[in-house]
């Protein structure tokens, strides 16, 4: 359950959807046991997990969200939208 922004360093309250941003991340927690017991050909199928990360306004406005396999889900600065002079 998300409960506030995803930086470490804001302690915004999450509240209402439609304001900051939202993101998913699905990460994968080794095989279901309890789905292949007795089903050898479906031993591969591997575990899912969804979770959902917010940013306040003012965050979302400055950082987004990454996520890696092995450290997680990490806040890094947006990159400034490069402009190309024609």
């Amino acid at each position: 359950m998300v409960s506030k922004c995803a930086n470490p360093d804001c302690s915004v309250p999450f509240r209402y959807f439609h304001t900051g941003k939202l993101f998913r991340a699905e990460s994968s927690l080794g095989l279901d046991r309890r789905r292949t017991m007795g089903q050898d050909s479906q031993q591969s199928k591997p575990l899912r997990r969804l979770e959902f990360f917010w940013l306040c306004e003012d965050c979302a406005s400055k950082m987004t969200l990454i996520f890696d396999q092995t450290s997680g889900v990490a806040v890094r600065p947006r990159e400034r939208a490069r402009t190309v002079a024609a």
